[in-house]
């Protein structure tokens, strides 16, 4: 068999000693992401996957050029303005891994997709935040940081109203429409199922950490382990959402990652937590013992808040997104930032000097981890270049008007505006990551606009 050099850097090695190690492995799914962060790609068999590390595997370019329904967007280029020719997508090294509680055994691989020349392919969204990470790397600072997952369960079945509401718990049936935030014996009733994820958080190398019952009926929070590299702390967050779908599912539940599922409680977001490193491994946002806050850690600050007008598209890719943001909704509705304040969208938290970072608020759960990642890293190095000053810190309610903040979009039509027409997030993201996503984003919201919905009806229909 012929080997192609592989421009992802993975081994055949990998592919050979998973395979002597799994036996048991029938088939594997080997996933890209989009724009939108939905998993595309093949199940493949085992026989193919050393021919995959080997060669790649060809994947049509229009893959990367799909809207949420999975409908070409010609607006994109990479439809019929290329011929919708072959590209070559490769597997991401380490990412090759077992899957728990399927039948017969499977396995997952991710992969990036690169020309047939073997240059990264700029539609790609783990190659927009793999250049924001050699940016930083040539000032010699290495981006770290963790998401966090909030989701809900819902019943697969909508109530009598017609709308969705929480599951019942797998372990007994039991049934609650209460908020029950940080209830520990409400998180008992779906023991089953998180201990079902957790194995297959295990098994894919993350370390997934603490859960709990969040602000509102059939919500949860998962943590994740802080990665000295980002790009593997995005990894985990696109890789943890499949398998909480997928352990779900087994249990006769739905986990949603919308923004925002019910109407009256509080939406799901994406906080990303991130700091710096040098050369030594020394976070560069952590201030000498009894100091202020770090030329640094402003100036990151800074950037964040001046180029998030221009970035909120990434951060609320979808209209559902948008109902996310509400008056004390623990959703920011402005730039300001804070010092352990979850009114703000940039908090600096409570703890120690050497573990010192940013926390992001603005993304939702439904948001992109690659491109979400990309952005801020972008907004940070803005702000480190300009030498930014971020204004003075919100003590109280941010939630109260901010008249001297940047300004942000308040829809997203006017966010699908600030983000076509933005050079810093074209620089961020690379032209052609930036003309995919703005294009996507402009057809789905034409779709939505054309669409006559439920409420059209309840508003319209007998009234006028």
């Amino acid at each position: 068999m012929m080997t192609q050099p592989c421009p992802s850097g993975a081994s055949p090695d990998e592919a050979d000693a998973f395979l002597a190690a799994h036996p048991e492995v029938e088939a594997i799914d080997i996933v890209l992401h989009d724009s939108n962060g939905i998993g595309r790609g093949k199940i493949i068999r085992r026989h193919e996957l050393s021919a995959l590390y080997r060669s790649g595997r060809h994947m049509p370019i229009s893959i990367l050029g799909l809207d949420v329904v999975g409908e070409d967007v010609h607006e994109t280029g990479l439809i019929w303005d290329q011929g919708d020719g072959d590209l070559r997508a490769w597997p991401v090294p380490g990412s090759l891994k077992p899957l728990h509680n399927t039948s017969p055994a499977r396995a997952e691989v991710l992969l990036s997709l690169y020309h047939l020349d073997g240059t990264p392919m700029g539609s790609d969204p783990r190659h927009a935040l793999a250049r924001q990470v050699e940016a930083f790397a040539q000032r010699g600072l290495k981006p770290a940081g963790a998401f966090e997952l909030e989701f809900f369960l819902l019943d697969p079945a909508p109530g009598p109203d017609g709308r969705m509401r929480p599951a019942r718990d797998v372990l007994d049936g039991r049934a609650s429409a209460k908020t029950e935030v940080y209830s520990v014996d409400h998180l008992h009733g779906m023991l089953p199922l998180f201990s079902d994820i957790y194995a297959g958080a295990e098994k894919a190398g993350i370390r997934a950490e603490t859960l709990i019952s969040e602000y509102a009926p059939g919500q949860y929070e998962l943590t994740l382990d802080y990665r000295k590299d980002v790009m593997q702390a995005a990894d985990d967050l696109i890789r943890l959402k499949r398998i909480v779908r997928a352990q779900a599912r087994a249990h006769g539940v739905t986990a949603t990652f919308m923004a925002k599922p019910v109407q009256d409680y509080a939406g799901s977001g994406m906080h990303l937590h991130v700091s710096l490193q040098d050369a030594a491994g020394v976070n560069v946002f952590a201030e000498a013992p009894g100091a202020g806050w770090t030329e640094m850690l402003l100036h990151a600050l800074g950037g964040l808040r001046a180029t998030m007008g221009e970035a909120m598209l990434v951060f609320a890719p979808h209209l559902n997104s948008w109902r996310r943001f509400s008056n004390q909704s623990y959703a920011p509705v402005s730039t300001a930032w804070g010092v352990n304040n979850r009114s703000v969208a940039l908090r600096v938290p409570e703890g120690a000097r050497a573990a010192r970072r940013i926390e992001h608020r603005p993304a939702g759960v439904d948001a992109n981890p690659y491109l979400v990642a990309a952005t801020v890293l972008a907004g940070i190095l803005h702000g480190l270049d300009k030498r930014l000053d971020p204004g003075p810190e919100t003590t109280g309610n941010a939630y109260a008007e901010d008249p001297d903040g940047p300004a942000i979009p308040r829809d997203w039509n006017e966010a699908i505006k600030a983000a076509r027409g933005s050079d810093f997030l074209k620089a961020a993201l690379g032209e052609e990551m930036h003309r995919t996503f703005t294009a996507v984003k402009a057809a789905e919201y034409a779709r939505v606009a054309a669409w006559v919905n439920a409420v059209d009806y309840e508003l319209y229909l007998h009234t006028i």
